[in-house]
């Protein structure tokens, strides 16, 4: 692999050379944003398709040049050789264009993360935190999951109506996680520690994404040094006390990413299912109570309509090719999850085989998100959904469908409100 070496932040880095205005490879390039693809990606991507094939030339913000890989068995190869497309954002060619408050630099910019690390490195860092979180009971996690849905439902089942992104779906999956992490629920900083996180994963005009990100690692930092001296049966605990012997700074790194993964695109999961069971007349006669159609509507969310949308990225090790296309070493390489599931390749006839779990919405490969995640993130996704359909059985949706409209996001899937009516319940 390439050598990396100098400073660590990134718009100090001059690692190769941008592309010329006007380079070839970059002719036609879309701009990877704007109202139709928020609302409606998939149109954006049958666009790329038609025109540019499994991998397509496109701008992010800033009009920065990148490629996003649209192919199901692209994205597989991607991510099944990191020999080849690497996680390490320094060998980037356009950090020479890239300004210090680009609006993605949370996603890009390279930190001591696991996110980030390569080789042995990487599964040292991974092993840390597999194990940790595979020390989590499911059932007490069920089980807090349960009580923190509770009591959220308990807030507003007397009004007989809800707004349940805000109050619920975004809600549950941060106190799930703190709780795993050994944070205080329901705290002052708990509750700004996830409208930073909000903000510097999906930032609306007027946010600061960058300076969201430092205070989320300024409190993650605060909860590793209150470990050190009062350990606990908790994730944060485990890692600190692993014989991986991280320092404090690795750990912080890692604690954010593994608070981030569990947090917003839980969220959107959890939403984008009870979208789907609430709009959707194949599951219209077993919402209540219907717990098979649950599971169901959980896995088909995760072919259609995945939280995740975009992953930035990989960067190539070297000249290479992908999808008939030249990529130069250093370019950047945008994991398009959303579009490979729903591949024309793999579902030829446009029936995409929700009853499958095939898909990759928690990527692939040895940076996937790590084993036993996504069976954490299934068990309070399952379990925010089933307890609220159990408290209010009548809930239907306060609008027509056609009234939802999406985040303004390119990377997450998310609705900017589920509004709900439903009988008032009184305890």
């Amino acid at each position: 692999m390439t050598e990396l070496t100098g400073p660590e932040t990134p718009e100090a880095i001059r690692h190769g050379s941008a592309p010329p205005p006007g380079c070839p490879a970059h002719a036609g390039a879309i701009p990877l944003s704007g109202l139709e693809y928020q609302q409606s990606p998939s149109e954006l991507y049958r666009t790329l398709r038609r025109e540019h094939g499994s991998v397509a030339p496109i701008l992010l913000d800033g009009d920065i040049p990148a490629w996003l890989v649209l192919g199901y068995a692209e994205v597989t190869y991607v991510t099944a050789h990191d020999e080849l497309f690497a996680r390490d954002s320094r060998r980037w060619n356009q950090w020479p264009a890239i300004p210090a408050d680009w609006p993605l630099m949370p996603f890009v910019g390279y930190q001591q993360s696991v996110l980030f690390t390569e080789g042995s490195e990487h599964q040292r860092r991974a092993g840390v935190i597999t194990q940790a979180l595979e020390s989590v009971d499911q059932f007490e996690l069920a089980d807090w999951s349960r009580r923190i849905a509770q009591r959220l439902i308990d807030a507003f089942a007397g009004s007989g109506r809800a707004e349940l992104m805000s109050t619920y779906a975004h809600a549950l999956p941060m106190r799930a996680a703190v709780q795993m992490c050994g944070m205080p629920a329901g705290s002052s900083d708990t509750e700004e520690l996830v409208r930073d996180l909000q903000i510097s994963l999906d930032a609306h005009e007027g946010d600061d994404p960058v300076a969201a990100y430092i205070r989320v690692q300024e409190r993650i930092q605060r909860l590793v040094k209150e470990k050190r001296t009062a350990p606990g049966p908790d994730v944060t605990s485990r890692m600190l006390s692993h014989p991986a012997g991280l320092t404090d700074e690795e750990i912080v790194q890692d604690l954010i990413s593994v608070i981030a993964a569990a947090q917003q695109p839980t969220a959107n999961w959890i939403c984008n299912t009870l979208r789907l069971l609430l709009t959707d007349d194949r599951f219209a006669l077993n919402v209540s109570g219907g717990r098979l159609s649950v599971g169901q509507a959980l896995n088909e969310v995760l072919w259609l309509d995945t939280p995740t949308q975009n992953f930035i990225g990989r960067w190539a090790v070297r000249d290479t090719q992908l999808g008939g296309r030249q990529i130069r070493a250093g370019d950047c390489v945008v994991l398009g999850l959303a579009a490979a599931n729903t591949d024309p390749q793999i579902w030829p006839e446009g029936h995409v085989g929700a009853e499958n779990s095939a898909h990759l919405s928690f990527s692939n490969g040895e940076h996937r998100c790590p084993y036993p995640a996504p069976l954490l993130a299934d068990v309070i996704a399952r379990t925010a959904v089933e307890t609220l359909l159990e408290r209010l059985p009548d809930v239907v949706l306060a609008v027509e469908p056609e009234e939802l409209t999406w985040r303004p996001s390119i990377w997450m899937r998310g609705l900017a409100a589920l509004p709900v009516r439903f009988t008032p319940v009184i305890r």
